[in-house]
């Protein structure tokens, strides 16, 4: 329904092509400065919003501006501050806002004719992979008629980390994609796109393309058999069952750029009306609310997991176990990285230290929550559970799941003591990985209430630095901060495999783009009779 400045070619991951801009900035063609500072960003003409109206210089503006100060708790606004402003939020600590980030953000982002040009304080070379991938451009016309931000300084407070729910983009869309919206039912948790005629490019080939969320998996793969889904999303643990389906594809192998599962430890839960942590005290009904901020209790989990036999059973081989906070297929991957063994006697020993000896004497009680459609998160919540309880008879762990929307919500709160979640690629950069997975403003340690002062700055540092090898260095020397502290536990770095009917055609893998291989962009699929 969206579209960005930019796209990548094909299946690549480094090469742009223009999409909502007219041209790729480089230095040699004149519109990156020789300093690395400023951008140049010329907007394509013609192109019009699925109202019909023309979109202009000044909607890029708008929306380039919305995205960095609308800055969402928990979203992904740093991603852009960073670069842009010179730092990752809006607000400080205590959540008060800063008075300088309108006049900041109108500095760094004017207009000169019909080209965007963007300031920044330092270069930041991944700047384009993230216009590529963040910063949908929307209506500003259609926005402030529905109750956006007007786009002046005297409002955007006003507008500053909204709730989800009181954006007109919410329920309603104006963008320039191929597809506009035609409905959303929350009853059937189902929404349809239409083809939109305007598109400026050639129409699309497909009329309609209807997205449904069905958790359970068996009846996914009914629909599949039957040709009611063209295409479902699977675990590799549910890969046996879908072979040799009469009429259906396995396209295996395909690479990934994300680190799924991770178990995240939090520092400081949220106790208030808390149903995950039992007594909410270290009684043996429960937990208190700095429970993992033992470093004796996190070592405990950590050794109590089998990675191994997590590869071997789940992945049915495929992938490796992950390092750190660095995918293998990014810069500063480092596969001498220390990482931690499965071994229920080595997690006994931190057990018993917990807390002074109180955790083992006491025993707990928690849950481990997972998202309900990933069968993989589930295998590793009941892994989890039974090597834990079987240290010690006073250990007590429920796995519950939960749909994408309630962990979400209960995750934002800061109430899930032991989620195992996932973090994909935003945009192919390491930083993107180091960020949001240990910076103390980064998107899980913020919720955790974990920090460490020089992973800030390493990752700080390596963000702005040209030279690979010197990226590399800082990067190396992070992952053995993650390995020291122990804020997460990374499992796989893996592989991942799509499931469609032979009559799609068109399809192709790139992992940057939205939710491949389950899903990806729409705009060049069609359905052909297999043969023709």
């Amino acid at each position: 329904m969206y579209e960005t400045l930019f796209a990548f070619d094909g299946s690549s991951t480094e090469t742009l092509v223009p999409l909502l801009a007219a041209q790729v900035p480089t230095k040699e063609n004149g519109l990156i400065s020789r300093d690395g500072r400023t951008y140049r960003l010329p907007i394509r003409r013609g192109v019009r919003f699925h109202d019909g109206a023309l979109m202009t210089a000044e909607d890029v503006r708008y929306s380039i501006l919305r995205f960095l100060l609308q800055d969402r708790a928990s979203g992904p606004s740093f991603i852009l501050l960073e670069p842009l402003l010179g730092y990752a939020s809006t607000r400080d600590a205590k959540g008060v806002l800063n008075p300088a980030a309108f006049a900041d953000a109108s500095r760094a982002v004017r207009l000169d004719g019909q080209t965007v040009v963007v300031s920044l304080p330092r270069p930041y070379a991944p700047l384009l992979s993230i216009l590529a991938t963040w910063v949908e451009v929307v209506s500003k016309d259609w926005a402030v008629e529905h109750g956006d931000w007007d786009g002046t300084e005297a409002t955007w407070a006003r507008y500053n980390s909204p709730l989800k729910e009181s954006s007109p983009f919410f329920e309603k869309e104006m963008g320039t994609g191929p597809f506009a919206l035609e409905r959303w039912d929350r009853r059937t948790q189902e929404f349809v796109l239409r083809r939109h005629d305007g598109y400026w490019r050639a129409p699309a080939r497909l009329k309609r393309v209807v997205v449904k969320s069905v958790p359970d998996f068996a009846t996914r793969k009914l629909m599949l058999e039957a040709g009611d889904a063209d295409s479902i999303s699977a675990d590799r643990s549910q890969l046996s069952l879908l072979r040799n389906l009469p009429g259906v594809e396995i396209i295996d192998d395909l690479s990934v750029i994300a680190l799924d599962p991770i178990v995240f430890f939090s520092f400081r839960i949220n106790p208030t009306a808390n149903p995950f942590i039992g007594s909410g005290r270290l009684d043996g009904e429960g937990i208190p609310p700095d429970f993992f901020a033992d470093k004796d209790v996190r070592l405990g989990v950590a050794h109590a997991i089998d990675y191994a036999g997590f590869i071997h059973d789940v992945n049915q081989g495929k992938g490796t176990q992950a390092t750190g906070c660095i995918p293998k297929d990014l810069p500063g991957y480092d596969p001498a990285q220390a990482t931690f063994r499965f071994d229920l006697a080595k997690a006994k020993e931190h057990f018993q230290k917990a807390f002074g000896g109180k955790v083992w004497e006491k025993g707990f009680k928690f849950t481990i929550t997972y998202r309900g459609s990933r069968a993989a998160h589930q295998v590793l919540a009941l892994m989890l559970k039974r090597n834990l309880e079987s240290i010690n008879p006073k250990f007590r762990v429920e796995a519950r799941s939960l749909e994408w929307p309630a962990l979400l919500d209960a995750s934002n709160a800061g109430k899930l003591p032991l989620p195992i979640m996932a973090w994909s690629v935003d945009y192919p950069d390491p930083n993107d990985f180091a960020y949001p997975l240990m910076h103390s403003k980064g998107d899980y340690p913020a919720l955790q209430g974990y920090s460490n002062p020089e992973a800030d700055r390493l990752i700080e540092q390596a963000a702005h630095e040209t030279r690979l090898a010197r990226r590399k260095e800082l990067y190396r020397r992070l992952m053995e901060i993650e390995h020291e502290d122990v804020p997460h536990l990374v499992v796989v770095d893996g592989v991942r495999f799509r499931v469609q009917r032979d009559w799609v055609r068109g399809w192709r893998h790139n992992p940057l783009s939205p939710d491949s291989p389950y899903g990806g962009f729409f705009y060049p699929l069609f359905k052909r009779a297999k043969g023709s």
